[in-house]
Order: structure tokens, then sequence, then C-alpha cells
């Protein structure tokens, strides 16, 4: 009895099967190179924080016979409480802090109603207005520092953290302006219309539906401002004399001259400065993130 072996698979079945099989196996080699690469680029560019640490917490004595890439021989931290003293951040982180509570709030205010004012209202000259406003994201603040100074010493605002506040507001406006009315734009309009249907006017619109809207985006720009803020440097130091009203980057001046040599001491002093910004970017990227994709595609 002759027995009939049943049909294999056609050839086209089987060239079909083994190019779906190697597509896959060449997906899974690109995405291991690509995450290869990620991991690679990562440690680089965390590398400058770890030598920051790794600097700090070690003895001048040890970093000095060992070199500043080796790891620590000992582990201190008097480097942290004489650059405390040093930097005179009981000061410092004070002003710091009464400048960004002051000035952030003022800010991502003014800038969403003016957002706000762009995207939704119906004005005269409203592309001047936006002309004019994103013109200054092109004026370095280089060129400025001049007439604000002298404006400022005329008011009597030098010396004074509340001189600062104008001069912030005026180079960070337009920024914020920019990532707020581009996600003003992507609210249906339906929603204001409704509401304006139902007797609400503009300012209960903006305050009750269009701030709570877009909370994702004021996160956004409140973040990226507060730390612009936490970071400037060539205004105070045009404005502030002081020790007792220096903010934390002017205050990180000092540790210049004769501590030149005291590289423990400075590292630990630059981590002390920056250990907010750390933490706010640890606890709150997911937001910056957002804030600033959720105005990049339209509804």
């Amino acid at each position: 009895m002759t027995t009939i072996a049943p049909p294999g698979p056609a050839p086209a079945e089987e060239l079909d099967r083994s190019s779906r099989a190697g597509r896959r196996s060449g997906r899974g080699g690109a995405g291991l190179v690509i995450t290869a690469l990620l991991v690679v680029a990562a440690l680089i560019w965390i590398s400058p924080l770890v030598l920051l640490v790794t600097t700090a917490i070690r003895p001048l004595s040890d970093f000095l016979s060992a070199g500043p890439l080796s790891w620590p021989g000992q582990v201190t931290t008097a480097n942290f409480v004489d650059a405390w003293g040093i930097g005179n951040f009981s000061a410092t982180y004070r002003n710091s802090l009464i400048l960004t509570m002051i000035k952030v709030p003022l800010g991502v205010l003014i800038s969403a109603m003016l957002a706000y004012a762009l995207a939704k209202l119906r004005l005269r000259f409203r592309r001047a207005i936006m002309f004019t406003v994103f013109l200054g994201l092109t004026i370095p603040i280089y060129i400025a520092i001049v007439p604000i100074f002298i404006m400022l010493r005329s008011a009597g605002l030098t010396d004074n953290l509340l001189g600062l506040v104008g001069p912030y507001l005026a180079f960070g406006i337009p920024f914020e302006v920019l990532i707020l009315q581009s996600f003003f734009r992507q609210v249906p309009h339906e929603i204001v219309e409704a509401a304006k249907i139902d007797g609400a006017g503009e300012a209960r619109i903006f305050f009750t539906i269009m701030l709570p809207l877009s909370a994702p985006a004021l996160v956004t720009v409140a973040i990226l401002d507060a730390v612009a803020t936490w970071n400037e440097l060539l205004m105070a130091l045009i404005v502030l004399n002081s020790d007792q009203s220096k903010t934390i980057p002017v205050g990180l001046l000092n540790f210049q001259g004769q501590f030149a040599n005291n590289n423990t001491g400075q590292a630990a002093g630059i981590l002390i400065a920056v250990v907010p910004i750390l933490v706010v970017y640890t606890l709150l990227q997911r937001y910056i993130v957002s804030g600033l994709t959720a105005g990049a595609t339209k509804g």
C-alpha cells in the first residue's frame, strides 16, 4: 500500500515566512544597537554630575594625590560645611528663593494672559503685537545691560532684589508666551463659545476654563522659568553689590581668588547650588515633556 505524504508548504509561503523572520531579527538587532548607543549617551551625559559628586565628598589631599578621575579613597562632609560658609549660602539661598517666588508666578500669569489674548481674542494688530513680543527672543541680554542698569539706578533699585524682577520678566515673557499661545490654540474654540453663551466674560473664561485646561503647559513654563531665574548670573552680578543681597550664582563667585585651589570646596558649593534644580527636574520631568509637546500637534 502506497502512503501519500501531505503536501508541504508552498515555496512562496516559505519565502514569505523566512523574510518576516529576517525582518524581525533585523529589527531586534537594530533595537539593541540603539539601546546600547542610548546607554553610552546617558553615561556621557551624567558623567559630569558623577565627577562633581565624587570631588565634593573627598578631602582635598586625596583629590590632589590621586587625581580628579580616580575613585575617592576617603569620604568627608567637611567640604559642604566649608562651602556653606564661603558661599554665604544662608543669605544667597534666601534671596534666590524670594526672587523666584516673586518672579515666576507673576511672569507665568502675565504670559498666560497675553498668550490667551493672542490665541483666542479678536484683537486689532494681533500679528503686530505677536511679532513685537517674539522679537524679544532675538535681543541678547548683553546689549541691554547698560540701559537697564541706568534705569534701575535712576529708580533707586540697584542692590535690590526687586530691581531684578522687571528685567527678568522682560526677557522671560516672550518664551513663555511662545509656548502658552501654541497650547491655547489647540483648545477647541467651541468651549469658549459655549461659555460665552452661558454668560461668562473673558476673565471668567480665562481663570475658570483656560487655566485649568492648560495646567501641563503652565507647569512647564513655571519650571523652565524657575530654573532660568535660579541660574541667572549676569544681570544679578551687575545689579547686586552687597553680600546680603546676592543670589546663589553670584555667591558662587566667592570661591574665586584665595579659594581658587580648593577644588573640593568648589565642587561642594556647586553641588549645594544645583541640588534644588536637580530635585525639580527629577520630580517634574514628565510635566516638562508633556507641556512642551502638548501644543505641537493640532487636535
